[in-house]
């Protein structure tokens, strides 16, 4: 799998540190190396980018702020000498936050993270191809309040990723369960249920309403996080064609 990137950073060391790692990895592929966060807003528009190294302070315009303004980023990387913005980053659903100097190793890590990502994404989009529920099973099982519960496709509201565990909410009550949403991810089929935030998988079926960055389920308002809206929307734009 090749990875598209950019850099935005208006310091020309950091550029030229980065530029190099991406250089010395085969499947990587830089795109542009930006010194700030209008030229990158001009690369977005005109090219094909997977993923963003993003630095956070910028004159004229903020890396955090930068992201605020796009739509449909690419998966983020913010690349920064200050700890303190870490917490404001991850709200705005980065893929990772790298701490200058960055060492090589740290950055493969990063890198790893961005192509289970876009794995994650592809089999979203292979699955998607058929929107034809499949019936041979329409349930699982998961353990809660130390008994084996069924849970029915067709009852599952959403899941909230509570940490370790998580919490299903269905038509009749909510359970809570020793799972971590990933693992519950894997469970369910990705057409049927998708992830549309890094704590929240809801039913595709149960959608009453999207509108703007939240999707409705019943009274509920459930966020759609910037990392995953790509994959979802393409998901809903698939019905839409039909």
């Amino acid at each position: 799998m090749n990875i598209n990137c950019i850099i935005v950073d208006d310091e020309i060391h950091a550029r030229k540190v980065l530029e190099k790692y991406i250089q010395d990895i085969p499947h990587v592929t830089l795109v542009k190396s930006c010194k700030n966060a209008l030229e990158a807003m001009e690369v977005l528009r005109n090219s094909s980018v997977d993923a963003m190294f993003l630095d956070i302070n910028m004159p004229k315009l903020s890396g955090l702020s930068f992201l605020e303004s796009l739509v449909n980023p690419p998966l983020v990387v913010i690349t920064t000498a200050y700890r303190e913005y870490a917490v404001d980053a991850y709200e705005l659903d980065v893929m990772d936050y790298l701490h200058k100097p960055i060492p090589f190793p740290r950055f493969i890590k990063a890198i790893s993270k961005i192509e289970e990502k876009l794995q994650l994404k592809n089999n979203l989009q292979t699955v998607s191809q058929d929107n034809t529920p499949d019936t041979s099973q329409n349930f699982i099982f998961i353990k809660a309040d130390k008994k084996t519960i069924k849970l029915n496709f067709e009852d599952i509201k959403y899941i909230e990723g509570l940490g370790d565990y998580i919490k299903i909410h269905t038509k009749s009550k909510n359970i809570v369960s020793k799972l971590t949403i990933k693992k519950m991810e894997e469970l369910l089929p990705e057409n049927l249920f998708p992830r549309v935030h890094k704590s929240f998988i809801i039913s595709l079926q149960l959608i009453d309403s999207i509108e703007g960055n939240q999707v409705e389920i019943g009274d509920q308002k459930i966020p759609i996080g910037q990392m995953y809206r790509q994959a979802f929307m393409d998901l809903i734009n698939t019905f839409l064609k039909k």
